[in-house]
């Protein structure tokens, strides 16, 4: 891609960050509304986590203007806004994730907190919050955090001991908040995004248990679900691991357990296996060897099922299990996952396709997802491209969205935060 494009990226990403400080609250980080001021909605664990993670990206991004990653602020200023700078709001997650989203007495993270009193709302153990509190870590030591390093030893060994299963090589969905009674159900979901974290972990501690982890639940996923499955991804499962198809049939626009096919998981899917093929390829590891087939079929799959199908663009929520679209409304995520998918494939495949279909897709975002005004991405359409929203009410965080602007510009590996901090290393040395 051009300059020109390369500088329209770190302009959204700009953007973007610009509303990370107004998004701290006391206990961490709230649910934002459609002007990017916080709600009074309980906590998530998986917002401020997230967020935690975008301000590390933040402060390493700009540790490469500044030329110096011990500043714990921005030297140009240009990615801060008030008075916190991104390595503040780096502290300021792991204050809340060390503080009042710990579980001192059984250990873990409570999934939601109260904004008034930060006291446990929601106290199970949920897997796909966990995956995101070592995704938080991960990046936070990559930034040069100390404290981070605590945190994400307790968040793997948590891992370990709770969420990771050995015999099928993937991970349990949830537990109560003493661990004694977990939850029957599993899903692809919580797994993708332990992948993901898994590999940023891997390259944080140098520990390659973590990568070969990730390789193996994306092998049971994608080469063995997906591919038996024409390549639309099952999301649902027994506690045993068997696929349940038709689970939310009542409930197709379900924010984290939709009905049917997901068509920004086989996206986000399709960057992680290159991802993990990359990780595992590294210093003459084996890899991955189905990984670059299998990412092409699932964004082939998604783009032929989800994008301008009903004559607008965009990509549409869900599918069944026949391509047929189930929920039509357009979600912020599925697009930056597209362009994630697309960033990966231009690497792996040295196909100018997927760049062209990155421009395409960008063009498409800038006109109906990106608010210029505010710098925030609005997270649902319907069908019109017109705001809505029946399954994300305001614009909650900035994950995706951040990921959307970077991932072009960084490798397939190492992870975003390490990445980054490599390359500003080498930016420092020059």
């Amino acid at each position: 891609m051009s300059a020109a494009d390369r500088d329209a990226r770190a302009r959204r990403a700009d953007a973007l960050l610009r509303l990370l400080p107004g998004s701290a609250v006391p206990g961490g980080f709230a649910w934002l509304d459609d002007d990017g001021r916080p709600t009074g909605r309980d906590l998530p664990l998986w917002v401020t986590c997230r967020m935690t993670h975008c301000a590390a990206l933040g402060e390493l991004r700009g540790s490469l203007a500044s030329g110096s990653l011990a500043s714990g602020s921005l030297a140009s200023g240009s990615l801060a806004s008030g008075s916190l700078a991104s390595g503040a709001l780096v502290e300021h997650g792991l204050d809340a994730l060390l503080g009042p989203f710990h579980d001192d007495r059984h250990g873990g993270w409570w999934a939601a907190l109260a904004r008034d009193d930060l006291t446990p709302t929601a106290t199970r153990k949920e897997g796909y919050g966990h995956a995101f509190v070592v995704l938080a870590a991960s990046s936070a030591l990559a930034a040069g955090h100390d404290r981070a390093q605590a945190l994400l030893a307790e968040a793997l060994a948590v891992q370990e001991e709770h969420f990771w299963e050995e015999g099928p090589g993937l991970v349990r969905e949830s537990w109560d908040a003493a661990w004694t009674s977990g939850e029957d159900y599993r899903g692809a979901n919580a797994t993708m995004h332990t992948v993901e974290a898994y590999l940023a972990a891997s390259d944080a501690t140098g520990d390659d248990l973590w990568r070969a982890r990730a390789g193996r639940m994306a092998q049971r996923v994608v080469d063995g679900w997906a591919r038996a499955n024409g390549w639309r991804v099952p999301e649902h499962f027994t506690a045993s691991w068997e696929p349940l198809l038709e689970h939310h049939a009542d409930a197709p626009a379900h924010p984290f357990r939709p009905y049917g096919a997901t068509v920004g998981h086989a996206l986000e899917w399709a960057r992680l296996v290159l991802a993990a093929d990359a990780a595992l390829s590294a210093d003459g590891g084996e890899g991955l060897p189905w990984a670059t087939e299998a990412a092409v079929a699932l964004a082939e799959r998604a783009v032929a099922d989800g994008w301008a199908v009903d004559g607008a663009p965009g990509f549409v929520y869900t599918t069944d299990w026949e391509g047929r679209p189930v929920v039509d409304h357009r979600m912020h995520w599925v697009l930056a996952e597209a362009v994630g998918a697309a960033a990966a494939l231009a690497v792996a495949t040295d196909d100018p396709v997927w760049d062209r279909r990155a421009q395409q897709w960008w063009r498409y975002a800038d006109e109906h997802l990106v608010d210029h005004a505010r710098g925030s991405w609005r997270h649902e359409l319907d069908a019109r491209n017109v705001p809505a929203s029946t399954t994300w009410e305001g614009r909650p965080d900035l994950y995706h969205a951040l990921q959307a602007c970077l991932v072009r510009d960084l490798p397939l590996h190492p992870s975003f935060a390490t990445a980054l901090a490599v390359t500003g290393r080498e930016h420092a040395d020059r």
